[in-house]
């Protein structure tokens, strides 16, 4: 069969939607900073603006020199336009159920809420810095963690100096929370 007939998969960014729905808690709001959202807008902007053309522009000229069905700028352009026709929907979902919080309300505030970036010691004496975010907006390596997250529920509504319990597979773990911090707010 000619690969021009072929029907391609367009559930790559539906399933990756899907699992991220289905992290949030029913009836919970998608939470996500103002960073967090500036990010998805920018990237969003970047698809719309500058990659989609780009990509039509190639696509345009490769259709014009003759047979499609052994163009490789022709196929692949097709391929690459799909892709990112794909994430500009995933993307504008995501902004649309998108619910702005701004942590900067709680600067000077010493209880764990969204947005805090949470300094805390186990038993072993070991010490992590995370910080609570959105879950379009976590990078674990860079200590940014979801708020449904284990570790920031357990960490949510604490104190500076409190002892919280977390549950992990290997049992109760005893958390100390060393600091909270939050980013201060922008004055215009």
């Amino acid at each position: 069969m000619n690969k021009a007939f072929v029907k391609e998969s367009d559930n790559d960014d539906d399933d990756e939607a899907v699992a991220l729905a289905q992290a949030i808690p029913a009836g919970a709001k998608n939470y996500i900073t103002p960073a967090g959202y500036k990010a998805i807008k920018d990237e969003l902007l970047q698809l719309i603006d500058v990659d989609r053309p780009e990509v039509v522009r190639i696509v345009h000229w490769a259709a014009s020199n003759g047979d499609r069905s052994e163009n490789g700028d022709y196929i692949y352009g097709k391929r690459r336009l799909r892709e990112i026709d794909r994430r500009i929907r995933f993307l504008t979902k995501r902004m649309d159920s998108a619910f702005i919080v701004d942590p900067s309300v709680h600067h000077g505030n010493d209880q764990v809420f969204f947005g805090a970036t949470v300094t805390y010691v186990n038993k072993a004496g070991d010490e992590h810095t995370v910080t609570i975010v959105g879950i379009d907006e976590l990078d674990p390596l860079r200590g940014r963690i979801s708020w449904v997250s284990p570790v920031a529920r357990a960490l949510t509504k604490a104190r500076e100096g409190d002892v919280i319990t977390l549950q992990t597979p290997n049992g109760s773990e005893e958390l100390e929370i060393v600091s909270v911090e939050y980013p201060e707010p922008i004055t215009d």
